[in-house]
């Protein structure tokens, strides 16, 4: 009997015609059968949000042997909800992947992440999931120096898994070629300058998001922001459950 390929869910927040999830697929294919539910639009920024004051529709885009292509009105966080509630039916992947986000998602940025949002929700589903993310906002950007990379992490955490609550958040620098792959913290720090004045009609109270990153430990070589300023790859494990364990006893001191 033949056996079955893995199958794999893949979704982003950059929408299904985005070059980084186009690239994905490509690069999945080989490893096992695909199914894509991703936003019908960009929703970056969106973290883990979901849809509570409208309907959420989703309409199949593109059917072939191993491949199967929808587009989504929700969050991503939706497009995972939804498909394990009618898409999937009763079989669940052996691995979620989102990306390759257009832009970083290094250090804080995966609390504000939609490319981290598919994942999480994947994390608690309790199925092995990773976000895969390049530095660049590009929507051109050449993705192709990540390919081996994304296929060898994919292949491992198929084949070794993930820990319970813990995903994997994993960033590249956009080089020609990668150094290799470096195991990380999550770097602090904080955006700062994080709005733009856009008055409209005579309005002051119109503002753009905008800002940068300040690294509080530039200087840190075990952080993703340091990897990834170096030319490595950052994987970042990301354990889901936010639960302080050791302040847990000192706050019990308080009541």
């Amino acid at each position: 009997m033949e056996e079955k390929r893995p199958l794999i869910f893949i979704s982003n927040d950059d929408g299904y015609t985005a070059k980084g999830i186009q690239e994905l697929i490509k690069y999945l294919r080989p490893i096992g059968d695909i199914v894509v539910v991703a936003p019908d639009a960009a929703r970056s920024g969106s973290g883990c949000a979901i849809s509570v004051t409208v309907p959420v529709h989703y309409q199949l885009i593109e059917e072939d042997e191993g491949l199967s292509i929808y587009k989504c009105t929700g969050t991503p966080t939706d497009c995972v909800k939804l498909s394990f509630h009618t898409i999937l039916g009763d079989r669940k992947p052996d691995l979620i992947v989102s990306g390759i986000n257009h832009g970083d998602n290094s250090a804080t940025n995966v609390h504000y992440s939609g490319t981290m949002g598919v994942v999480i929700e994947g994390c608690l589903c309790g199925i092995p999931s990773v976000g895969f993310s390049i530095c660049s906002h590009d929507p051109d950007v050449d993705f192709s120096a990540t390919a081996k990379h994304i296929q060898q992490i994919a292949t491992k955490v198929l084949q070794n898994g993930l820990p319970p609550l813990t995903c994997l958040n994993v960033n590249f620098p956009n080089v020609e070629e990668i150094k290799g792959i470096n195991i990380c913290e999550q770097a602090r720090g904080y955006w700062s300058q994080e709005w733009e004045s856009c008055p409209r009609k005579g309005d002051e109270n119109y503002f753009w998001l905008a800002g940068s990153f300040e690294d509080a430990e530039p200087h840190n070589e075990k952080t993703d922001r340091w990897a990834l300023h170096h030319g490595y790859a950052a994987i970042t494990p990301i354990r889901i459950d936010m639960t302080d364990y050791p302040f847990i006893d000192k706050l019990k001191e308080w009541f």
